[in-house]
């Protein structure tokens, strides 16, 4: 099930999001479909038994879509986080995901978006926007997978994308760190404005279909990404924080937005 679509599953209301979300990706994508349930402790036959009727609901209705699912005796974390080596994207729920029902974000959740090797979709349970995709970027050459993927995203869905990036005034320097040739708003305003159409110099030509806005913004990006999650069907951000610790290398950016988002947010590893 090579770049298959896997998802985190257990039978918590709130789960089912995150397993319909990817059930319609991964046939969007024309992938297959991974059910994954870590067993909680429970009775193994129940546990079983709850999967297989999950299994059914999400063949049911995508009647064309391979779904298969799976058992497994690790965690929720360790489980889905090795399952994403081998997927196109790992999908997981906010709350819940993996067999763990009623956990709060900040444990599963947070933990497969840290670790996992590939793209991860964290999907809050919930309404969400008809809108088009959002993607936040600071302005660097290794965002490209960040671009790639919101583009695709867009490409796929047929909506417009955003491309969002915040800077902040007046700029905060370090020791070493020579004065800048400018400090009026203005000129810095211009200077990001200037960055970021350099960021998209060529991506408009690979995906002409899509239709692009770009906005440098002086405010904080996490505030400006869960304020645009409300408008919006999906958030992309990058994960570039350093490793070690309980969130691995998810930024404070991609947390914040990880957690208080309230569409689903796919956060791609740099």
């Amino acid at each position: 099930m090579s770049r298959s679509v896997v998802v985190g599953v257990d039978p918590s209301e709130p789960n089912r999001a995150a397993v319909d979300w990817a059930a319609a990706e991964a046939e969007a994508r024309e992938v297959d479909l991974r059910l994954l349930h870590a067993r909680s402790g429970g009775a193994e036959e129940s546990e079983a038994q709850q999967l297989d009727q999950e299994w059914t609901r999400v063949a049911a209705g995508h009647p064309g879509l391979r779904v298969a699912a799976e058992l497994v005796e690790r965690t929720a974390r360790e489980a889905l986080t090795g399952a994403s080596g081998d997927a196109g994207l790992c999908v997981v729920g906010a709350r819940g995901s993996g067999g763990f029902t009623g956990l709060l974000m900040g444990s599963t959740s947070l933990y497969v978006s840290a670790h996992a090797p590939g793209p991860v979709v964290v999907v809050h349970h919930g309404p969400v926007a008809d809108g088009g995709v959002v993607v936040g970027v600071e302005g660097k050459d290794s965002e490209a997978p960040v671009l790639s993927y919101a583009f695709e995203a867009a490409r796929r869905q047929a909506v417009p994308l955003t491309v969002l990036h915040a800077w902040s005034f007046p700029l905060v320097l370090g020791s070493g760190h020579d004065v800048p040739p400018v400090y009026e708003e203005g000129h810095v305003g211009a200077e990001h404005e200037r960055l970021l159409a350099e960021v998209l110099a060529g991506w408009r030509e690979r995906f002409p279909e899509v239709a692009v806005s770009a906005s440098a913004v002086r405010s904080g990006a996490s505030k400006e990404l869960v304020a645009a999650s409300d408008r919006h069907r999906l958030v992309v951000v990058g994960r570039r924080g350093e490793p070690g610790g309980p969130i691995g290398r998810l930024g404070s950016t991609s947390q914040a937005v990880v957690q208080y988002a309230r569409c689903p947010v796919a956060v791609v590893p740099v």
